[in-house]
């Protein structure tokens, strides 16, 4: 396994929509390889969840995971999920405000709105068909995440610009304001 790149704001390739992951290239070495490689980056990272497009690659592919990240410190334990080719379908329900940040846009936290339930279909990393519901910060990391798969980043949803903070200074003045937050 190896350490990949993360393109950072401004590299086109966070700015344009994915290609779909044909099923036979899913049992590709190659492909396999870059799962393997996308959940080390993450994890060496800390963050939440991270998209194809955010390590050079315009595929349809994300992973998300939530085990005691201190970039997350109140974030409930989210267990490693792989989404090829994902949709996601808004349920009933709120939406809800929250902070979010990204390992693509160093430092920076904003006030984003989004789905609280939502149903996921995808193909797992072995090719199979999954079809599940999210909630809660589940639910906001995975609508983060598949925001790469179409050229979108968490800045473009922030509605009130004045939200925006570094990082340093949202853990001094934002923390404890008991928002939920997410983002990769």
């Amino acid at each position: 396994m190896a350490l990949l790149q993360i393109a950072k704001l401004g590299h086109p390739v966070l700015r344009k929509r994915a290609a779909e992951v044909p099923r036979p290239e899913i049992d590709s070495g190659e492909f396999q390889r870059l799962v393997d490689d996308m959940i080390e980056t993450m994890r060496d990272a800390d963050g939440a969840g991270l998209a194809a497009p955010q390590v050079f690659v315009s595929k349809r592919l994300v992973i998300v995971e939530v085990r005691k990240n201190p970039r997350y410190p109140d974030a409930p334990d989210i267990p490693l999920t792989v989404l090829v080719n994902p949709v996601l379908e808004p349920l009933p329900g709120d939406l809800e405000e929250g902070w979010e940040g990204c390992l693509s846009v160093d430092d920076l936290r904003g006030r984003v709105v989004r789905h609280t339930k939502l149903r996921v279909t995808s193909l797992d990393r072995e090719g199979k068909s999954q079809n599940f519901e999210a909630e809660g910060f589940f639910a906001r990391a995975l609508q983060h995440e598949c925001d790469h798969l179409d050229g979108v980043l968490f800045v473009d949803r922030v509605r009130d610009t004045r939200s925006l903070t570094h990082l340093r200074e949202w853990r001094r003045y934002h923390l404890s304001e008991g928002m939920p937050e997410g983002g990769d």
